[in-house]
């Protein structure tokens, strides 16, 4: 991964990085919308007080993190398919799906944000169904559970298990995130969910300090033999 060595852990880190702002906008300045206890019209005035950060907001813990995450994947493909062709192979797939599906939720969301402010400023009665559609149509492809994510996660440390290709550590968080992260597809276990982004913050920046780190991975084996 000589190639994508220094960009797939810089994507690594700005994923992880992506999860921090976010959570921390989360719980901080915009945790009145957040917290799930306005009703549609309520959240949709939140909206238009605050379009711009809602649109930074989305903007950074989707599409970024959606573009960032397409270099990890293809680095750890990179990686990964000389010693797990198959393996690799169907874990950049599912990347490249989480992927798609993180941007798409995004720019839908940004372009719906606008839609439900100028709604909510002329008093519209439709801006508390726009609220809802736009909000289940955010949820169906970015939050409401976190299947993809969980199986490039799974598919990625077994992979890398099996080859030695991935601190042990590593993997075994990468198993119990995945895990955690395949749970959310029961309604009572979406919570789940959140246990899954606060860990991928470590996971994240393990990783991309695992790859930066990694001289000893692009090391051809017989030139390792023979010196």
């Amino acid at each position: 991964m000589r190639d994508l060595r220094i960009p797939g852990s810089t994507a690594a880190y700005t994923l992880a990085a992506t999860i921090v702002v976010g959570l921390g906008l989360f719980a901080t300045a915009l945790s009145d919308y957040t917290t799930g206890d306005l009703t549609a019209t309520e959240s949709a005035e939140f909206i238009a007080d605050n379009e711009a950060l809602m649109y930074t907001w989305n903007t950074i813990t989707l599409v970024v993190f959606g573009v960032a995450f397409v270099v990890l994947a293809m680095a750890m493909h990179n990686r990964l398919k000389a010693h797990e062709p198959g393996l690799s192979s169907i874990a950049a797939a599912f990347g490249l799906i989480w992927s798609g599906l993180l941007i798409a939720g995004g720019m839908i969301t940004n372009i719906g944000l606008g839609a439900v402010a100028e709604l909510s400023k002329a008093a519209s009665a439709d801006v508390g169904a726009v609220w809802h559609s736009l909000d289940a149509v955010q949820n169906g492809l970015t939050g409401g559970n976190e299947i993809v994510g969980g199986i490039w996660i799974l598919l990625v440390c077994f992979a890398g298990q099996r080859s030695k290709l991935l601190p042990t550590g590593l993997s075994y968080l990468g198993f119990l995130l995945g895990a955690t992260a395949l749970v959310t597809i029961v309604p009572a276990l979406e919570a789940a969910g959140a246990v899954f982004g606060l860990g991928l913050i470590v996971w994240f920046a393990w990783l991309g300090v695992a790859i930066r780190n990694e001289v000893e991975w692009t090391i051809p084996v017989m030139e390792k033999l023979s010196t």
